[in-house]
């Protein structure tokens, strides 16, 4: 489990194809410190298994199932990474629960430079919207993240109409945030991973199972 609090990028040294799994390796500092074989790092906010270390980087295997579902297939060698060990029993719960299990990919669409501060809008699928709302958290890219409001595209183009679909979401990120991780790379068209709330799930499926009582 972690809590979205990104500790520290880490930088992709290597890629490798072997069969239909992907190796990964990703040069980092603070990760290395107490890193053993077996330990589970949120890259990107996918869990993924430490399988080889040394003095400057680490690997993991992002096998078939993980890349058709999250945004790992898009790396490239020098590209930025989230980086998060996963929670102690004793460590500050700052975020919120983040299982390291991404259910979609999605595309920034819209930018916004606040002058202190960034807007980045994503299009999301209302399969996922639905568990989104103001002020809820939400983990792009293993980030912790606020919800600052779910939308309609056809309402940020103008578009009036009485039934709006929610396919548009907008985070907005502190300077300290953009300063520490990959969020100042994403760029329109950017692809990332994207973990909703599991309390919201866990909520859909007891209010589902209630109603068949």
């Amino acid at each position: 489990m972690f809590t979205g609090l990104i500790e520290e990028t880490g930088l992709v040294s290597f890629l490798e194809y072997f069969d239909t799994n992907l190796k990964i390796s990703i040069k980092a500092r603070l990760i290395l410190e107490d890193i053993q074989l077996g330990d589970s790092i949120a890259v990107n906010g996918v869990c993924l298994t430490v399988t080889e270390f040394n003095a400057d980087s680490f690997s993991v295997t992002a096998v078939k199932e993980t890349l058709e579902v999250t945004a790992l297939k898009y790396l490239k060698n020098d590209d930025l990474v989230n980086l998060e060990r996963c929670l102690r029993v004793q460590d500050r719960l700052g975020g919120h629960i983040v299982q390291g299990h991404v259910d979609t990919v999605v595309e920034c669409i819209k930018l916004l430079d606040q002058s202190g501060s960034n807007d980045l809008y994503f299009s999301i699928e209302p399969e996922f919207s639905k568990y989104l709302i103001n002020k809820g958290s939400i983990c792009i890219s293993g980030i912790s993240l606020t919800v600052v409001k779910v939308g309609s595209i056809k309402e940020l183009q103008g578009i009036n109409e009485n039934t709006l679909g929610l396919d548009y979401f907008y985070v907005t990120i502190i300077p300290a945030t953009w300063d520490k991780t990959n969020l100042s790379q994403i760029k329109e068209g950017t692809k990332v991973n994207i973990e909703v709330d599991v309390l919201a799930k866990y909520l859909e499926r007891f209010m589902a199972v209630s109603s068949l009582r």
